[in-house]
């Protein structure tokens, strides 16, 4: 169950950060001005987030691919009912081979989803980590028969990271960037 959203900002993003932000963001398909202006509130979380979420999302030990960690920020995203935050990784989501149909897919029951063994199991994953901050030990099972020890800590952590970054932007009240998506619509032709 979601609670409403803030419709407006609580806290307002500073114009300089904004400024600065723009200019980070000219060659991401993302566009996180209103986050990262909103964050600038405070030095240390702007740089202790931006640095643990950078970290977490592009830099791999093992098999993770970064379909494979947008596909857990999405569902993490959509657990948390953060449509600021899955509409920015919804447009990393597509350059990482991600397609619209599967941005839909992420909002819905995994058996919709047409996913593959492992891709269903990261899902689940996520969602009994989301609902309980502990992964059932069937979900456990399930997905430690497709990722290796490394594998999984990262998508626990990726999963951890994404809840912060989703709570801070819903009770901050981010709002979303003229042009960003929020929630996926469903496909017109599915692929399925």
């Amino acid at each position: 169950m979601h609670f409403t959203r803030p419709s407006e900002p609580r806290l307002e993003p500073l114009e300089w950060a904004a400024e600065l932000a723009r200019e980070a963001m000219k060659s991401s398909p993302a566009n996180v001005v209103n986050m990262r202006a909103t964050m600038a509130h405070n030095r240390l979380v702007f740089k202790a987030m931006g640095m643990f979420s950078q970290t977490i999302l592009l830099q791999f030990e093992d098999d993770l691919t970064r379909r494979d960690v947008e596909i857990a920020v999405l569902r993490t995203c959509w657990n948390c009912g953060s449509a600021y935050t899955f509409g920015q990784h919804g447009l990393v989501a597509l350059v990482d081979g991600v397609t619209e149909a599967e941005l839909y897919y992420a909002t819905r029951p995994i058996s919709q989803g047409h996913w593959t063994p492992a891709e269903a199991a990261m899902i689940q994953l996520v969602d009994d980590l989301c609902a309980d901050d502990c992964v059932s030990d069937a979900a456990w099972a399930e997905a430690a028969q497709h990722y290796s020890a490394a594998d999984m800590c990262q998508l626990l952590a990726v999963s951890g990271c994404y809840r912060m970054v989703c709570g801070f932007n819903n009770s901050a009240g981010v709002q979303l960037e003229e042009g960003v998506p929020g929630w996926p619509a469903p496909p017109e032709a599915s692929p399925y």
